[in-house]
């Protein structure tokens, strides 16, 4: 799958659903990656993701598929399949076939939303998903409203590709035109260590004129900063503290299939007494709302260049984003040593080899 040129069968967690999207033993259709997936809440209450067909004679399990004590049964000739993809019972034969497997996908449960693991070389999860609430520590030590219906946006049919919307993280000229800032902020840290991408940045003039404290160290409040946290390509966790507290946003890019991704944006304002009587949440959460569809405006119609015109002060950052995003593509799951006897002539390929 590729769209804009660029792969699109990345590594990472990806969100593909919210988790009131799957009620108690409901079973409900899925795509993304270019697969027909099913998914299903189990009768202990937990989220399974597959290949959507019986491996018997190919039925579809998402229509007309039902949850059972040993896994989700077939529609059309009553064939179970357990959570780990093993066919556990056929009602007209004593004994299960214990060969075919139903393809099964790592899911997690978390932020409300429930993520799948993707990875072309078959590897298990090389990291976790994220805390939204609890891993920036202003945010951890507040209480925050469910997101609810109303805290949900759902974009589909993008040509988004998860790698320009990443890109943001180093991008903080856009907010000035994009966002209508007064002023671009500033950027006070980044760490990057693994599959995480950590930044904080400043609002207003006092972070522009006045970083530091008074013994010049940067200063450690988080009035007016945003901290954004990329967990791989996928999953995005933005903490936002503003005039009247924090808010938490979530913006996943999810691939669907060749040319196309969804975004799915998940929003958490912490309580204020009070705030659900006099309308404050409402208005707060409206205010967050108002910025990603202007992002997705962007996103959706650009297009991306290997070699863009950067600014010489924007030109560090990029260049260190694209080389750190460049372990997600499915290339980077192959050792250098394979990629270099592939990409070698079929002669040398045997004389490599000792043939």
């Amino acid at each position: 799958m590729k769209l804009h040129g660029l792969d699109l069968a990345l590594t990472g967690w990806f969100q593909v659903a919210w988790s009131v999207d799957i009620g108690p033993e409901q079973v409900v259709p899925l795509r993304y990656f270019g697969q027909d997936l099913v998914a299903y809440r189990g009768r202990d209450g937990v989220v399974r993701v597959h290949d959507r067909y019986c491996r018997h004679l190919g039925a579809s399990l998402a229509h007309g598929g039902c949850v059972v004590d040993d896994g989700i049964r077939c529609p059309f000739h009553g064939w179970v399949w357990s959570p780990q993809g093993r066919n556990v019972s056929i009602p007209y034969q004593e004994r299960p076939n214990r060969g075919p497997k139903l393809g099964t996908w790592t899911a997690v449960e978390r932020n409300e939303a429930i993520y799948v693991w993707h990875d072309a070389a078959g590897r298990e999860p090389l990291w976790d998903v994220p805390d939204a609430l609890g891993d920036a520590p202003h945010a951890a030590s507040r209480r925050f409203h469910p997101a609810g219906v109303e805290g949900r946006q759902h974009f589909r049919d993008l040509r988004a590709h998860p790698q320009m919307v990443l890109e943001n993280v180093v991008d903080p000229h856009h907010f000035r035109f994009v966002h209508h800032t007064a002023a671009s902020p500033v950027v006070l840290e980044e760490r990057v260590e693994g599959s995480q991408w950590w930044s904080r940045v400043g609002f207003g003039r006092g972070w522009a004129q006045h970083p530091n404290d008074a013994e010049g160290k940067l200063r450690t409040d988080s009035a007016n900063t945003i901290e954004i946290l990329w967990s791989g390509p996928g999953v995005s966790v933005n903490v936002e503290h503003m005039g009247e507290g924090v808010r938490v946003i979530s913006i996943n890019t999810t691939p669907v299939e060749d040319g196309r991704t969804e975004i799915f944006a998940t929003y958490w304002i912490d309580e204020l007494d009070g705030d659900l009587a006099d309308g404050t949440y409402e208005r707060r959460l409206a205010d967050a709302k108002l910025a990603l569809p202007d992002d997705i405006v962007i996103w959706a119609n650009q297009t991306f260049l290997d070699a863009p015109a950067l600014a010489t002060e924007e030109a560090r950052g990029f260049r260190a984003l694209r080389s750190w995003s460049a372990q997600f593509y499915p290339d980077a799951a192959v050792s250098p040593e394979a990629r270099r006897t592939a990409a070698a002539p079929e002669g040398a390929a045997r004389a490599a080899a000792g043939t």
